[in-house]
């Protein structure tokens, strides 16, 4: 699965920072543009929750394989786009089924227990981040081609069909894959007991009845189970959790929101200079997936107080790059906010499994990413009237944001404490 994931964000990094020269190639005015752009997002925010659960019903791997052929098709249109609307058109089953990533992880969240679950998200994130960073590189080489643009769309469309293949070839099923993974696993990081491996046989095998007898369902059957998962998760009490994790993603989308502007306005310098600080930050993103082992092992596993300590740490960063006074400070704050920020999310995704439990893995994951881009819808909005004020006000409403959502964290201490009381009981 790292493979593939680490395929995935190469492919698509490839394609997307040539897209907006694509279609504006193509004759598209910058309101047209921005309209396909809010497209993609809204299919994505309605398409997240149900996908996710629909993996659930029918299994991790029927669904992966699903999302990633259907992927292809579209990054195969989007090949063929000679004009706005084929261009429009092939938005269309990328937006609604480009959640392999999420049905990855949900899959991931199968293999694994609890205690490891922090650890081999963070490596799974590292894998996909080397493929966002390598990917633009290729497809800036490749534009530079005759129909570069095209070439690039096909190569990207040929990797989700290779990425099927691998899913299609590897030697698991959903009866039998905790026993395996569990087995390599003891090979490369010998943390899993036998207990635990016994503990998640018994559940992927009842997990994987469950898909196998579900895929063979009506569609109706497969709808009518996937609105009532997302109508339990809808009357949970995990509204906070997904407050602070969308608090938590608009603060971090306005750090960036006018980042090469606000540099520019600021300190004078240049755009070339913000890219290469930003695919700096994302090296260390990188770095950060790898530290998460260590840095679960020095908490003693407690997810939910490194996620309050590194939300605190992204505050206390965003509010030092809001009033740095030189350019020194706003890399120094770059650096630090790298770590703080993958940690994060890698730890808010695992407390709304240990929370909402991994039998709706799939459903959590995509409500988790439905969050997600309510804060891409909101984050652009929110940041231009900030600027208004000062190219200083996206990040300072950021700050407040993130101090909401530590409040929220804080409130909910006894919830989170009793979680992780019962945890460490039952191990």
């Amino acid at each position: 699965l790292f493979l593939p994931s680490f395929q995935d964000l190469f492919g698509v990094s490839m394609v997307v920072p040539l897209m907006n020269l694509h279609i504006k190639s193509l004759g598209a005015s910058h309101t047209v543009a921005g309209i396909i752009g809010s497209l993609y997002g809204i299919m994505q925010l309605f398409s997240s929750p149900f996908v996710g659960c629909w993996s659930d019903v029918v299994g991790r791997r029927y669904s992966l394989l699903a999302c990633i052929l259907l992927s292809a098709l579209g990054y195969f249109l989007l090949g063929t786009s000679t004009t706005v609307f084929l261009f429009a058109i092939s938005r269309v089953p990328v937006g609604i089924f480009k959640h392999t990533l999420s049905i990855s992880k949900a899959l991931l969240s199968d293999l694994v227990s609890e205690r490891d679950r922090p650890l081999v998200m963070g490596r799974f994130n590292a894998a996909s981040g080397v493929g966002f960073i390598l990917g633009p590189v290729v497809g800036g080489y490749l534009t530079e081609l005759e129909d570069g643009f095209y070439q690039t769309s096909f190569v990207c469309a040929s990797i989700f069909l290779l990425n099927a293949g691998l899913v299609w070839m590897l030697p698991w099923s959903e009866e039998n894959s905790g026993s395996r993974e569990h087995q390599q696993g003891n090979k490369g990081t010998s943390s899993f007991s036998a207990k635990a491996t016994r503990d998640l046989h018994s559940k992927s095998a009842t997990n994987g009845a469950v898909a196998s007898n579900s895929l063979f369902r009506s569609p109706w059957a497969q709808v009518a189970a996937v609105l009532t998962r997302i109508k339990g998760i809808a009357c949970s009490d995990l509204w906070d959790i997904f407050l602070v994790r969308l608090l938590m993603s608009v603060a971090i989308l306005l750090y960036y929101s006018n980042f090469t502007l606000a540099l520019d306005e600021r300190f004078g310098v240049k755009p070339l200079f913000a890219g290469y600080l930003m695919s700096y930050s994302s090296a260390l993103g990188v770095l950060a997936g790898c530290l998460l082992g260590p840095i679960t092992r020095l908490y003693q596993h407690n997810t939910y107080r490194i996620l309050l300590h590194s939300s605190a740490f992204t505050c206390t960063l965003i509010l030092l790059y809001a009033s740095a006074l030189s350019i020194w400070m706003v890399v120094l704050s770059s650096t630090f906010l790298a770590f703080s920020t993958t940690i994060g999310r890698t730890c808010i995704i695992d407390l709304e499994l240990s929370i909402g439990g991994n039998e709706a893995s799939g459903t959590l994951l995509g409500v988790g990413q439905s969050v997600t881009s309510v804060g891409r819808i909101v984050a652009p909005l929110l940041s231009g009237i900030a600027q208004e004020f000062s190219p200083c006000g996206p990040p300072s409403l950021g700050v407040g944001l993130a101090l909401v959502a530590i409040l929220i964290m804080n409130a909910n201490k006894r919830k989170y404490c009793s979680r992780g009381n019962v945890k460490s009981k039952t191990q």
